[in-house]
């Protein structure tokens, strides 16, 4: 079992999400970067993928250099190796980001043997971009599926999972795939100091992709509006204890 994880440094924010004056990127002057959520369940996944088939797992970006640092975690949580396509810092549209991944899985397949599985989180956790899966797939030519929160391997197939309302969709897909996972998939594993001195020294394969000209144009990004919480006092003391049983009935808990 081969299995390819993609992932993006991303900002880590843990408050509130600021965007730059033309709303057209998050505002990362006081953050530090990780791998996103769903991304976190990708490796997760691949993980759990070769310690149950044996194998080989491996992780690859496409960003600046430090972004080595995201890699670095994904390979202290089992991950075997790393393949960084180092970028100046500027953003790359998803059709240019597919094209440098599509080269480089092939030049590492055609290296050491086809991947049997690629794995993307569902859509970025700092754009929101949601294309590279499919355009991935496609350029590929492999069965490709998203959206997924239940994957399991069985017989060189890949059963995914994916809620829609009243229940799941099931995709049996003949391997090689495509698949992208949403949050929630699996719960990620920590990874543990042995873990960490162990991903120092595992390989990471660094070339310098030529950024073509963008033909997808990012207009701006948008911060949905949370959702606004009210408090009512229903009355002081022992007044208040009519209009608890009165809320208590609207809710049919009486």
């Amino acid at each position: 079992m081969k299995v390819l994880v993609c992932i993006k440094s991303v900002p880590a924010v843990a408050g509130r999400i600021t965007l730059t004056a033309d709303a057209r990127a998050v505002d990362t002057r006081h953050l530090g970067f990780t791998i996103g959520p769903h991304e976190e369940c990708a490796v997760e996944q691949a993980v759990r993928l070769v310690e149950e088939h044996g194998g080989e797992a491996v992780v690859l970006t496409l960003g600046p250099a430090p972004a080595l640092e995201q890699l670095r975690d994904a390979m202290a949580l089992g991950i075997a190796r790393a393949i960084h396509l180092v970028t100046d810092g500027e953003d790359w549209d998803s059709q240019s980001t597919v094209e440098a991944i599509v080269e480089a899985v092939r030049a590492d397949e055609a290296a050491s043997g086809r991947f049997d599985l690629v794995l993307l989180g569902n859509e970025a956790a700092d754009s929101g971009g949601y294309q590279t899966a499919v355009r991935l797939g496609r350029s590929l030519g492999r069965p490709t599926v998203t959206g997924i929160k239940g994957l399991t391997l069985v017989d060189g197939v890949v059963r995914c999972e994916q809620e829609v309302p009243g229940g799941r969709d099931v995709y049996a897909l003949p391997l090689p795939a495509v698949v992208a996972v949403l949050e929630g998939l699996n719960v990620p594993r920590f990874p543990s100091v042995p873990g960490r001195l162990r991903a120092k020294s595992k390989p990471v394969a660094v070339s310098t992709p030529t950024r073509p000209a963008q033909r997808l144009e990012l207009l701006r990004l948008a911060v949905p509006e949370g959702r606004s919480k009210q408090a009512v006092v229903l009355g002081r003391g022992p007044d208040a204890a009519p209009a608890v049983v009165a809320v208590l009935n609207d809710l049919g808990v009486l």
